[in-house]
């Protein structure tokens, strides 16, 4: 496949924002805080005025992945859409943050590969399913449980933990305000130019 290659560097991009593009990948089970995180860590960064955008369950399975469930195949194709957008996000110099369950290690493997190893920042969010049951705020463990979602990451499917993430956010035992400053933190040093 040939790639049209345009005369704007994305050294260009990244000067003209003022920042390095990053894809800060925000893992772990459903209830660990993932979206909570990541909303709260898109609004600081725009308070900041660094240029990011977020991609979650939500605006993706609207439009690029509806065609997709959630079968291990099915997941594995979303996650390679996720990392393909988050890759040209990355070019364009933005910070992309993804809040996925993501929940096999291959899968973010391939994530890794396709935005670049440079780029990708893995953070965990460790929080033990007991605590994220009891978050449930859409009921989702509850019909887990009772039969009524198959595939269910935690439940009836596996969640593989990262082996080596760039940062583990112990959610489960740290609030939301410490765990966002330690991110955003992070995220500052890595796109400084």
């Amino acid at each position: 496949m040939h790639l049209t290659v345009g005369k704007v560097s994305g050294e260009e991009r990244s000067s003209l924002l003022g920042q390095k593009p990053v894809t800060v990948w925000l893992t772990g089970l459903s209830g660990a805080g993932k979206s909570t995180l990541a909303v709260e860590l898109e609004r600081r960064l725009m308070d900041a005025a660094r240029a990011c955008y977020l991609l979650d369950g939500d605006n993706m399975r609207a439009g690029i992945s509806r065609d997709l469930g959630f079968r291990p195949q099915d997941r594995h194709e979303n996650i390679r859409r996720v990392a393909e957008i988050a890759r040209l996000m990355n070019d364009a110099a933005l910070i992309a943050i993804t809040a996925f369950i993501s929940p096999y290690r291959a899968d973010r493997r391939m994530a890794r590969d396709i935005v670049g190893a440079g780029r990708f920042i893995e953070v965990y969010l460790d929080a033990p399913l007991e605590i994220c049951e009891q978050r449930d705020p859409k009921g989702l463990y509850r019909r887990a449980r009772a039969g009524q979602i198959a595939d269910f990451t935690g439940v009836s499917a596996p969640y593989e933990a990262p082996e080596a993430p760039t940062l583990v956010l112990a959610t489960g035992r740290r609030g939301v305000e410490d765990c966002v400053a330690e991110l955003l933190a992070l995220v500052q040093e890595r796109i400084r130019l």
